[in-house]
């Protein structure tokens, strides 16, 4: 081969090789544009999610305010369009162009109540090139067994202090007053007024001033938890005969342990009794007899102790003229309320008994286990868990007053459309200081809750000029749930009797300590006692149980608040089978 053809050869090579490299440089150039392309497309989509993401959370938080303002836009059940398709408008006023949203609310999960009020906000946004945003918000309504403290009026010249101690949430709408004498709030403080002379108290959590305004449960509130009542044979028809601290109607709380493990805390163990007599308050109370100016206890039909001539537990109405007396300062002294078996030599009467009241017996079936725990009374308890009566919905209701006590062993509210009155100790069957949540009780009065002034709870005197004694096995009362009242939480004659009979702890007082674990919610806050001994002299708790798992169908503050949240598939979505999805059918 000459020189010259080798030349030739290589310069077509040369040519070739430039042809690929400006092919390659093109293809690169192109891919780069494509790139560039690409990349402004997913910016400006990214960007468009961003707006849509953005409208959909405020149109949470927008039909949560929504429905914070006007009940009424919450359904009781299905689900209500607070908006459709609705434009929308940036934080300068301006219409976000090509962008729809549609907001729903509704109840979701278990909408009876029972468990508390919960709903879901789901909301819908959608552009104009196809692109859709759907997301869902759970809220629930705060149940007022959250507070530890509420009221909606202070009573105008009633004030915190003394040392008062104060644990877990306290909001009231009126104005504080704050002793010279100082109080420590453990908890968060809300005021929908102001505090006065702050400076006085130890406010570990803070407190606010000028806060929201929280209306208290109504009347109609009250009356729907009557079907709930009549659901699981309990619900009750007392009546009103009797003074402030006084009821016809007396449930006792009873707790059997019906498999002898040593406790009473199984799921099957909790139970009520019923007794009634319906004229005569004083017997159903375990009041001092109505001419006791005159005689003291010698006629008590309720109070009693051990009488060695009869080898016997007697009443002091049955004792010997001469030394009654002498007989009720004895150590087995004791009063009880109408009804009870130690009135009656220990044994359980059905009645009527000697003084015309009654047990009214379950409507139900008595259980075995039952039956052989409790063979003389079975018949009359009315179990309050879900295991012996399914039909079971954690209410009890009374029309009229109702006076309770005893050891309760379930999860229940106690409804009445009058006073509600603490005859005797009321405490769960596992102390709510353990933290288990077992028991949780709510007391929800359609007037009042009171304490008894009774020879139970108040020392008494057996006759004038005698000193006080205490006639029950404590000194001090003792109440675990959480009150309600629409009117007042108080003590009968809070400001009468003695001011130094029973000690509070290491202080001398009147009736000694009230120990309630829970919380108190009243309209106006009613007095317990007062600075000079006469009362009680509080020891308040906070029961934390009552605020994540309230009492069932405890009435709510009416204000939702945020709960979990969810984005949910967009593809064929449809809002009435979502909401139809989200409730147990």
């Amino acid at each position: 081969m000459t020189l010259t053809q080798r030349l030739r050869d290589e310069r077509g090579i040369a040519l070739v090789v430039v042809l690929l490299v400006g092919l390659a440089a093109a293809a690169i150039t192109l891919g780069a544009g494509m790139l560039g392309t690409s990349t402004s497309a997913i910016n400006v989509y990214s960007e468009r999610l961003s707006v849509l993401e953005a409208v959909a959370d405020a149109g949470l938080e927008e039909t949560r305010s929504a429905i914070n303002g006007d009940r009424s836009l919450y359904p009781d059940s299905s689900f209500t369009t607070i908006e459709s398709g609705a434009s929308v408008e940036d934080v300068d006023g301006q219409t976000i162009p090509n962008v729809r949203r549609s907001s729903y609310v509704g109840p979701t999960g278990v909408t009876t109540g029972q468990y508390g009020v919960f709903g879901s906000i789901v909301v819908v946004v959608e552009d104009d090139y196809g692109n859709t945003i759907v997301r869902r918000n759970e809220v629930f309504q705060e149940s007022f067994a959250k507070y530890a403290y509420f009221t909606d009026s202070e009573g105008g010249n009633i004030y915190f202090g003394g040392g008062d101690q104060i644990f877990g949430p306290l909001h009231t709408n009126d104005q504080m007053l704050i002793h010279a004498t100082g109080a420590t709030f453990h908890g968060p403080v809300e005021t929908a007024q102001t505090v006065q002379s702050p400076q006085n108290a130890t406010f570990m959590q803070g407190y606010t001033e000028n806060g929201r305004y929280i209306a208290m449960p109504e009347t109609a509130d009250l009356l729907k938890l009557q079907v709930q009542g009549q659901t699981g044979s309990t619900a009750f028809v007392g009546n009103s005969v009797g003074g402030q601290g006084q009821a016809t109607t007396r449930i006792e709380f009873v707790a059997v342990d019906l498999n002898g493990d040593g406790d009473r805390s199984d799921d099957n163990e909790g139970f009520i009794r019923v007794y009634q007599h319906l004229g005569n308050p004083n017997w159903v109370m375990g009041d001092v007899p109505a001419d006791y100016g005159t005689n003291g206890l010698r006629n008590s039909v309720n109070c009693g102790a051990w009488d060695e001539d009869e080898d016997a537990w007697i009443v002091a109405a049955e004792m010997d003229s001469d030394d009654w007396e002498d007989q009720l300062t004895d150590a087995s002294r004791r009063c009880y309320p109408g009804g009870a078996e130690e009135l009656n030599d220990g044994v359980f009467n059905a009645g009527p008994d000697a003084q015309g009241g009654s047990w009214l017996p379950w409507p139900g079936t008595v259980d075995a286990a039952v039956l052989a725990a409790r063979p003389a009374d079975a018949a009359y308890l009315f179990p309050i868990t879900r295991v012996l009566n399914p039909s079971f919905r954690g209410v009890i209701f009374v029309e009229g007053k109702v006076a309770i006590s005893g050891v309760v062993r379930s999860r229940v509210t106690v409804a009445a459309t009058d006073d509600i009155v603490i005859v005797d100790d009321v405490t769960y069957s596992v102390d709510p200081g353990a933290g288990t949540c077992r028991d949780i009780l709510g007391i929800f009065s359609g007037d009042d809750v009171v304490v008894a002034d009774n020879p139970i709870n108040n020392p008494t005197r057996t006759s004038a000029g005698m000193a006080y004694l205490t006639f029950d096995d404590t000194k001090d009362e003792f109440i675990q749930g959480v009150v309600l009242a629409l009117n007042n939480f108080t003590v009968e004659n809070y400001d009468q009797g003695s001011s130094d009979a029973e000690a509070c702890e290491a202080t001398a007082w009147g009736r000694g300590c009230l120990y309630l674990t829970g919380g108190v919610i009243q309209d106006t806050r009613g007095a317990v006692g007062l600075a000079t001994g006469r009362g009680y002299l509080k020891r308040y708790a906070y029961d934390q149980c009552a605020a994540n798992d309230p009492p069932p169908y405890f009435p709510t503050t009416g204000h939702f608040s945020r709960g979990r949240f969810f984005e949910v598939d967009p593809v064929n979505f449809d809002i009435a089978a979502y909401y139809q999805m989200l409730t147990p059918q």
